[in-house]
């Protein structure tokens, strides 16, 4: 099986149709509802760069694209499709990688956030960095929520004032945050140093300085001296 997954363009417009007739199957399937989607919206997303496509050959195999919130200080990776063919497979997860770092090359100081109620979509979401939180946290875009007014749950958001429901909200920081972040934890994590730590009581003296010279040279040891 080689199977291609990559940024969609126009020579892949032709998977329109199918990719929508696809969602229609899966909301039948999982019961809970999901987003409408038209094979206008999915070209849309397809010749701006905002989507990945898997393919075998020339057959359809999964489909994700971003959506963009709040002058872009949000975006979702929405939409994960994987055929009926194909699933169990892992792919879902190589879907969701590509259209993750593809979603921070785009918009790298926007957070990335997704509400699921499927358990193997939030196992990948983890993966990925992602934690959960309370919708408070996600974007406050009329937009994103009226895109589950087609769920069969949406009269338990909107009677919670959208501020819960049948999904998990989970949030993903910016690249610029991630980035952030990784520096800090280089910073002060000294468990992810090439050699174990010591700190050495030094008085300047001869076994002192001895001792320096034996834990680094004869013991492999990292020597941090404190001044007595």
């Amino acid at each position: 099986m080689d199977i291609i997954i990559s940024i969609a363009g126009d020579q892949h417009l032709k998977y329109a149709d199918e990719i929508c007739r696809e969602y229609e199957e899966s909301a039948k399937v999982r019961g809970t509802g999901i987003a409408k989607r038209t094979p206008e919206y999915v070209v849309k997303k397809m010749i701006s760069g905002d989507s990945v496509i898997a393919l075998e050959d020339d057959k359809f195999v999964g489909f994700c694209y971003i959506e963009s919130f709040e002058n872009k200080k949000y975006v979702s990776n929405s939409g994960l499709l994987v055929h009926p063919d194909y699933r169990s497979q892992g792919i879902a997860k190589k879907i969701k990688s590509k259209i993750f770092n593809l979603a921070r090359d785009k918009y790298p100081e926007a957070r990335i956030f997704g509400i699921t109620t499927s358990l193997a979509v939030m196992r990948i979401n983890s993966a990925l960095g992602y934690h959960p939180v309370t919708f408070s946290e996600l974007t406050k875009d009329e937009t994103f929520w009226k895109g589950c007014s087609s769920c069969s749950n949406y009269s338990i958001l909107t009677s919670k004032n959208y501020q819960m429901c049948l999904c998990t909200g989970m949030l993903a920081p910016s690249k610029v945050e991630a980035m952030k972040l990784d520096l800090s934890n280089k910073i002060i994590q000294p468990e992810k140093m090439s050699k174990p730590i010591v700190v050495l009581a030094y008085s300047g003296g001869l076994d002192t300085s001895y001792s320096i010279k034996y834990l680094t040279e004869e013991k492999g040891l990292s020597v941090h001296a404190a001044l007595c």
